[in-house]
C-alpha cells in the first residue's frame, strides 16, 4: 500500500524542527510516494505577536522555491507545495491573493483560534476551565464549520476535532455536531484527514474521532492522511494505525491531491 503524508511542518513553522530538505530526505527514506510541505502561512503580528505559529512573509518566497527545487531534483515522489492557512473569520488581516491565484497545491484549512484565542496551545489551558468545555466545542464546531461553508480555497480540513487536544470534553453526546461537520464538508466539496499526531497528544486519539470520521465517511466526504510532523522523525508516525482506522471506520480508498489540482485514488488495504 502506497504511502501518502499530506500535512507535514519544518522549522518555518516558529515550533518546528528540520529543514524542507530534510523533512523530504526523510520521506524518500520512508517509501512515501506522495509528500506534502503545508507549512504554516503567515500570521500578522495581532495574532502571532512572538512568531511562533507560522511561517514569516519574507519567508514565503524561498519556501516556494525550495519546494519546486526539490520537487525536480526527486521526480520518484509527488511533492506537492501546500500551507495550512488558518480561519480567522472576520478578523482576517492578511493579503491572500496568492492563495486564490493557485500558487500552491494544496491548502489545508484550520481553526486553532477562537475569537484570537490560540485553543490548542499549551498555555491556554486556564481559559478551558473558564470558560468550560461545552461551551468551547459548541464554538469549536461552530467556527469549524464557518470555515469549511467560506469561500477560503481549502483543499482539505485539517484534524477536524483538534478541540479534543488536551482531552477537555463536553457533557453533552457530540453525534449533533459531528453530523453537522460532515454535511458541511459535503455540501462544500472539501476533503478532510485523518492526523495522526492526535495519538501523541494528550487526548491519545487520532483525528478525527471514530464516530466522527464514520459520519464524515457516511456523508460520502474524501478522506487523505498526515502525520502533522513537525520532525523529520515523525514522517510516518502513526500511518499504519491510521490507514487503519480509515478501514475500520468504512473507507476503502484515500483521495489525494495531486500537483495538477485533480485528486487520485489510492486503495486501503
Amino acid at each position: 500500500m502506497e504511502l501518502i503524508n499530506t500535512h507535514t511542518h519544518t522549522v518555518l513553522s516558529g515550533h518546528g524542527e528540520g529543514s524542507i530538505e530534510e523533512v523530504v530526505y526523510a520521506a524518500l527514506r520512508a517509501g512515501i510516494t506522495t509528500l506534502a510541505i503545508t507549512e504554516h502561512y503567515p500570521l500578522t503580528k495581532r495574532f502571532d505577536p512572538l512568531g511562533v505559529l507560522s511561517m514569516y512573509a519574507d519567508e514565503v518566497d524561498e519556501y516556494c522555491d525550495t519546494i519546486l527545487r526539490l520537487r525536480d531534483e526527486n521526480p520518484d515522489m509527488e511533492l506537492l507545495l501546500g500551507c495550512e492557512l488558518d480561519w480567522l473569520g472576520k478578523g482576517e488581516d492578511r493579503d491572500l491573493q496568492e492563495i486564490y491565484d493557485g500558487r500552491f497545491d494544496i491548502v489545508l484549512g484550520s481553526v486553532h483560534l477562537l475569537d484570537g484565542w490560540p485553543f490548542d496551545a499549551p498555555s491556554s489551558q486556564g481559559r478551558w476551565e473558564e470558560l468550560g468545555a461545552d461551551t468551547v466545542w459548541k464554538d469549536y464546531f461552530e467556527t469549524w464549520c464557518q470555515a469549511v461553508l467560506s469561500d477560503m480555497p481549502y483543499t482539505v480540513m485539517a484534524h477536524p476535532d483538534l478541540a479534543k487536544k488536551f482531552a477537555y470534553y463536553p457533557s453533552f453526546d457530540l453525534s449533533k455536531l459531528y453530523q453537522e461537520a460532515a454535511e458541511a464538508c459535503r455540501v462544500a466539496g472539501r476533503l478532510v484527514e485523518v492526523n495522526t499526531s492526535g495519538a501523541y497528544c494528550p487526548c491519545q486519539e487520532i483525528y478525527p474521532a471514530p464516530a466522527l470520521l464514520r459520519e464524515f465517511c457516511r456523508a460520502g466526504v474524501g478522506c487523505t492522511i498526515g502525520t502533522d510532523a513537525h520532525h523529520p522523525d515523525n514522517i510516518v508516525r502513526g500511518l499504519a494505525q491510521g490507514y487503519k482506522l480509515l478501514y475500520e471506520c468504512g473507507y476503502r480508498e484515500l483521495t489525494v491531491p495531486t500537483q495538477s489540482g485533480d485528486r487520485r485514488r489510492v486503495v486501503i488495504e
